[in-house]
């Protein structure tokens, strides 16, 4: 199992690099869909990122139907405040043959409504109280991420640390 993050035309810079960043200590390729609503280059991605954008394994599209083109044996999640099942109770073991993807959309929209009706058994949301706006994108995408390596016992990933 390889898990990757999708972003479809994430809009602020520093959500982007914060979640490169994160891509970067777990080992997920990230996905970006333009239009962007930045420059990739931009100041704030890049302090976001940190030192963090040389270990990144960064991929970009035109759009989403290139991303699903390149990964046509991919297990694809869609991550929405509208989807019907929660995150964490999904059994992503189940692909542990395949790379797993997590899609999330830009941050004042989230994914087009077409594209989760389309995929409604793979649409994932975090809990949260009703009536109110969504997590931010960056907390969201760890929030996903960590449950998908928590249920393959953080493979690959280092555990432990050592104090001095």
């Amino acid at each position: 199992m390889k898990l990757h993050i999708v972003l479809v035309e994430p809009e602020i810079p520093a959500n982007t690099g914060n979640i490169s960043r994160t891509c970067s200590v777990i080992d997920a390729p990230l996905h970006l869909v333009h239009p962007l609503g930045f420059d990739i280059s931009e100041k704030q991605v890049r302090r976001a990122g940190l030192d963090y954008w040389d270990e990144l394994e960064l991929h970009e599209y035109d759009c989403f139907g290139q991303v699903r083109a390149a990964y046509p044996q991919g297990a694809f999640y869609y991550c929405s405040t509208k989807a019907p099942h929660v995150y964490s109770q999904v059994d992503f073991t189940a692909h542990a043959q395949e790379d797993i993807f997590l899609v999330f959309g830009k941050e004042t929209k989230g994914l087009p409504e077409d594209l989760l009706k389309a995929n409604l058994d793979h649409c994932i949301r975090i809990p949260m109280k009703a009536n109110k706006r969504s997590l931010n994108l960056s907390n969201s995408v760890a929030v996903a991420a960590y449950e998908v390596l928590r249920q393959f016992d953080f493979a690959n990933l280092k555990k432990e640390g050592v104090l001095p």
